[in-house]
């Protein structure tokens, strides 16, 4: 074959087919995770990424997604339009085959996208086949084309309903409720993605609006669109943190084939709060590119500072984790054919992404430190200062290991275990208060529940230096408690959770404003320290009811204000409602413990919330607005939401 291809000559001679689409419906979870709230919003990302896979192609610059009053979805783009002539091995047209064959699209032909968001997914087709209804119109040679399928299956050939001249694809889906056990879509969740892929491909405006009106509300919308890219996504998660130097080092460029795009910040915290993406895939488990990242970094910081002899004075050897103390940083890689692995597939496997990324920070960073003197004067005392502090968190930590290394008599007194050792089947419940302790210790199984009392408000993490962390009694209990280490000889900071006693933790705190801020100082500790927890997914929080409604010998737990007021009239039975009689639980002490057993604490009956991390950019953001030093942040976010939130006098 001889010629150049013409790349923006996109027809059905450029979709390949892979493999059918049998077992999506048999089996949705093997596809898009699970059934509940993460997969229903996949699918959302799923379309949104053909759409994203044209502007990075270069021929669309406006994506909008619309939340239907009945819960279904459109998203509109202004690209080129699903191809929709014959395709030649399917002897149908090409954007049926798109539709309804998974794996089947332009993304795996290298010539009509060089990379492509969607890789690690499977495709629009996958859609449509948990949609009860799925209507595809193409905007594309002065036509307008459109298919509807349900369950994956077209109701008609694709026909032309009219002439434009506009270019685009709409694809509008309503989920199978018979398969999915929540198809209510939320806003946040969604606009939230949005705005992280806004940042990843800058020159990409994306809109979302909510045309779910509750009473005579505005639709909520919102509209995402980055010039800067990702330095401007530095900006916006270290928005709430004090900045050590004035603006972020940000490079972009191709380095041995691969597109690279870094940029990071120092801040006064002690942290690291690095995110990674290959192909707008958020890759949390990190791989190759985070490595090359971490290598290019420590090794450029540190032969600065040694050439201007600014750790003559240091008496001992700096780590790596010393050069990342307070680093906001964000890795954006486009790969061809991305290898991933790990327990979630979101680990980045390709040794050449490695080396590209060491190099490109290298340089970026090599060239700032020389052009900026004072800054990286700054950088490197905030190195020594992580170093120093670290000695004193190494002795902290060690104390910790020590405790929990005296088998049983090293577990923390106010520790009530169960008698089963087998971690897959045991359950710690985190309960705020002796009182309460007292409580659940009385009402569990003592078999495969431990209770551990906290005493008040643990550390704020967030404002903290590591060894004060160690330090204080509560946080040493806990990680004795769990039989967790953080730290080896070589001071890595990683959570070793080999000897996790419970795969179960959970967090139990009154239904007040005082609990609330526990169960968030608590998650804080969590996210900042122990995030393999998370990231396993070993953490939840209790449910205990807010009130119990009660007349005569009938009575009913109620954990919503909507179930509280259905009860009351359900029990009332058309008599007068006030002589209804409701308790509103704000303590867990108020529950007597065959109360609390059979509310929050038989897995039975009880109902557990699972705390994931689906998006740890706006995990990372919303933590260190909620729990850091910056006041303004956090009181424009309670202004903002404050009419949401429910008073109870």
């Amino acid at each position: 074959m001889s010629g150049s291809i013409d790349k923006s000559n996109y027809d059905a001679d450029n979709i390949q087919v892979l493999e059918g689409l049998e077992a999506v419906r048999k089996r949705p979870a093997m596809y898009i995770g699970d059934i509940g709230p993460k997969g229903l919003h996949h699918l959302v990302y799923e379309v949104v990424d053909n759409s994203i896979d044209e502007a990075l192609a270069g021929y669309a610059k406006n994506i909008a997604v619309f939340i239907n009053p009945d819960n279904s979805i459109t998203v509109t783009d202004d690209g080129r339009g699903i191809p929709t002539g014959i395709h030649a091995k399917e002897q149908r047209s090409a954007l049926e085959v798109v539709m309804t064959v998974l794996h089947a699209g332009g993304k795996f032909d290298k010539d009509t996208y060089k990379v492509s968001g969607g890789l690690h997914g499977v495709g629009v087709s996958c859609v449509n086949a948990l949609s009860i209804l799925l209507t595809a119109t193409v905007y594309r040679d002065g036509q307008i084309f459109q298919q509807e399928y349900s369950c994956g299956k077209p109701l008609y050939d694709v026909k032309v309903i009219g002439e434009t001249d506009k270019r685009g694809t709409t694809i509008q889906f309503k989920p199978d409720d018979s398969i999915f056990y929540n198809t209510e879509y939320n806003f946040d969740t969604l606009s939230n993605r949005l705005r992280e892929l806004c940042f990843l491909n800058k020159g990409i405006r994306l809109q979302i609006t909510d045309l779910r009106v509750v009473e005579d509300a505005e639709p909520r919308f919102a509209e995402f669109y980055s010039e800067e890219g990702l330095k401007e996504f530095i900006k916006y998660l270290d928005s709430t943190r004090e900045k050590i130097i004035p603006e972020p080092i940000y490079a972009e460029g191709e380095k041995q084939g691969i597109p690279i795009e870094i940029a990071f910040q120092y801040n006064s915290g002690y942290s690291e709060n690095l995110h990674s993406y290959v192909n707008n895939i958020n890759t949390i488990e990190g791989g190759t590119h985070v490595a090359g990242f971490r290598r290019g970094l420590t090794r450029t910081l540190k032969a600065y500072a040694d050439k201007e002899g600014l750790l003559k004075n240091l008496k001992f050897e700096i780590s790596g984790d010393d050069f990342r103390e307070g680093l906001t940083g964000v890795i954006s890689v486009k790969v061809q054919e991305p290898q991933f692995e790990g327990q979630t597939k979101t680990k980045l496997g390709n040794n050449e992404v490695m080396g590209a990324v060491d190099i490109c920070v290298g340089e970026m960073l090599g060239n700032y430190l020389e052009e900026n003197p004072k800054d990286a004067k700054t950088i490197v005392n905030k190195v020594i200062l992580a170093a120093t502090a670290r000695h004193a968190a190494r002795k902290a930590r060690e104390m910790v290991q020590r405790k929990g290394a005296m088998s049983g008599m090293g577990l923390p007194g106010k520790l009530s275990d169960c008698s089963s050792t087998d971690p897959a089947k045991c359950e710690i419940y985190l309960v705020e208060g002796d009182s309460a302790g007292g409580t659940a210790k009385q009402g569990r199984d003592r078999v495969f529940q431990a209770i551990m009392p906290l005493r008040g408000k643990i550390l704020n993490v967030e404002k903290a230096m590591e060894h004060k962390i160690y330090e204080n009694e509560e946080i040493r209990n806990m990680f004795t408690a769990l039989g967790v280490k953080i730290g080896t000889e070589t001071d890595n900071k990683e959570l070793n959770i080999e000897k996790l006693r419970y795969h179960k933790v959970i967090i139990m705190t009154d239904a007040d404003v005082d609990g609330s801020h526990i169960r968030t100082l608590i998650l804080t500790l969590f996210y900042r320290y122990m995030k393999k927890l998370v990231e396993s997914g070993y953490v939840y929080i209790a449910t205990p009811p807010l009130y119990l409604v009660k007349k005569g010998t009938t009575s009913r737990y109620c954990w919503t204000e909507e179930q509280r007021a259905q009860a009351v009239l359900d029990i009332a039975k058309g008599a007068n409602p006030d002589t209804v009689n409701v308790q509103r639980y704000k303590g867990l002490g108020e529950m007597n413990f065959e109360q609390l057993w059979e509310t929050t604490m038989d897995p039975a009956r009880r109902t557990l919330k699972k705390v994931t991390l689906d998006n740890a950019a706006e995990a990372d953001h919303t933590f260190s607005m909620l729990m850091g030093d910056e006041v303004p942040p956090r009181r424009e976010f309670i202004e903002k939401n404050a009419k949401y939130a429910k008073i109870d006098i």
